[in-house]
């Protein structure tokens, strides 16, 4: 067999003239550089070139194909029906796994769930999760798909080999200035996605100031260049852009979120994270064949209203090796011992929330990292006393800072007190959820129609 044909100075050459690849040649790219046989100048020209020239809906989908190709593919087709993945972007006081998974279990539609940690202001599901007493998130993938099977939901770490091409192509995006690139964006996370192994994805696509993407347009460019990867390798993709102007929630931190989905799960959580939830819930049961979009809206509210998907969470943790008796009394989470209200200067209403100052402050607490082997708090963290558009007093708590490290709160409560802008005059609240993508368009406001 003779040499291939293809050299990686053409490919780069092409696309610098802005002209569309071949499968074939962006197969050569990605199989090179993940083997070390294109060099990371190479490579690096070759991502700038796409930084400037774009990826059409084809090329786009191929590169995705051809990174989730370059490693372990998880094979989930001996868990029966079809299996729903979510995926979120990254936001501040994002604990929409633990509520929304334990929902869609509940009725009746298996979670397949690998999830990541936090690293920056946005916090990670598995860190969360790692609050509760004995939780193990690193399950053997046999044990992970039992579980599954019996009990319709796991999160799990990812395992294996999974995209090997994306951990080599981000690294050498984050120090060539490539980062923010749809195309680029867009195959990064869908490779991940697609190698899960799911049948369908729900993507919730977060927009604003503790978002990635920080407009509501370049949100739902993101959303549709993903959506059309999904589409086009035969998985059907639904996002949805939820608002980041403002943390999800009260409560950012590990063991504090927990908290704030179990009581979510009992019909008492906050009226936005309670929304949000639900409606991801509905797109994946709707993804699932459950029914219409108001009638797993329906399904979902349901397992909430009925106590099912509490028990549901409850069966995961039980299975995971948690101690079950921290979700029936919150009280037996580790209590950070030290707690230090920040209180309103002024009085006046909360005209701004800086969700990435937030999340940055809580990590300031303690409650997250700054490099991936930074050790965290688990009950160190911040619970908002008030929300967008609240009218405070002077002296009026605005929130609670909780920590293990005395010396810890200066820096986190001043990064606080940046995040919360207090105005003389009173503000619309935007929309939780500003649209919801598909294969067939941009739903634009979203929600026309649906009640709970």
């Amino acid at each position: 067999m003779g040499a291939s044909p293809l050299r990686m100075i053409d490919i780069i050459a092409k696309k610098k003239h802005g002209q569309a690849l071949s499968a074939q040649e962006i197969r050569f790219f990605v199989e090179g550089y993940t083997r070390g046989e294109i060099p990371d100048y190479q490579a690096a020209a070759f991502l700038m070139a796409v930084y400037f020239q774009g990826m059409n809906e084809v090329e786009t989908a191929e590169l995705t194909m051809a990174m989730v190709e370059s490693g372990d593919v998880v094979d989930l087709s001996e868990i029966p029906g079809v299996k729903v993945d979510k995926h979120s972007t990254g936001g501040v006081g994002d604990k929409t796994t633990l509520v929304l998974g334990p929902i869609v279990a509940a009725c009746g539609v298996p979670v397949a769930k690998m999830s990541g940690r936090g690293l920056g202001h946005t916090g990670g599901t598995l860190d969360k999760l790692e609050s509760i007493p004995g939780f193990n998130t690193a399950l053997a993938p046999d044990q992970f798909l039992r579980n599954v099977k019996d009990i319709g939901l796991s999160v799990v770490g990812q395992t294996g080999n999974l995209v090997p091409a994306d951990k080599k192509l981000y690294a050498l995006r984050d120090v060539t200035a490539t980062v923010d690139n749809i195309s680029l964006i867009a195959s990064s996370i869908m490779s991940k996605k697609l190698a899960a192994g799911s049948d369908a994805i729900v993507l919730d696509v977060k927009t604003g100031s503790g978002a990635f993407m920080k407009t509501i347009d370049n949100s739902i460019a993101l959303a549709q260049a993903m959506v059309s990867i999904g589409e086009h390798v035969g998985k059907r993709t639904i996002a949805l852009i939820t608002d980041m102007d403002r943390p999800l929630g009260r409560a950012i931190g590990n063991a504090l979120e927990v908290k704030e989905a179990i009581a979510t799960l009992e019909g008492r959580g906050p009226e936005d994270l309670t929304e949000v939830c639900l409606h991801l819930a509905a797109n994946m049961l709707c993804l699932a064949g459950k029914g219409s979009l108001a009638e797993c809206l329906a399904l979902a509210d349901e397992a909430v209203r009925t106590g099912t998907a509490l028990e549901k969470l409850k069966e995961m943790v039980r299975a995971q090796g948690g101690d079950v008796r921290v979700i029936e009394n919150p009280s037996f989470f580790r209590e950070a011992p030290l707690v230090r209200e920040v209180k309103a200067e002024q009085d006046g209403w909360i005209t701004k929330i800086d969700t990435e100052a937030c999340g940055l402050a809580s990590v300031l607490l303690g409650a997250g990292r700054h490099k991936l082997e930074d050790e965290i708090d688990h009950s160190a963290g911040i619970v908002l006393e008030v929300s967008l558009g609240t009218r405070v007093e002077k002296g009026q708590a605005l929130a609670k800072l909780y920590t293990s490290d005395e010396t810890l709160f200066e820096l986190g409560g001043a990064k606080l007190r940046e995040a919360l802008k207090i105005g003389s005059e009173p503000m619309q609240t935007p929309p939780l959820i500003h649209a919801r993508v598909t294969h067939a368009g941009v739903e634009r406001p979203y929600g026309q129609g649906l009640s709970r």
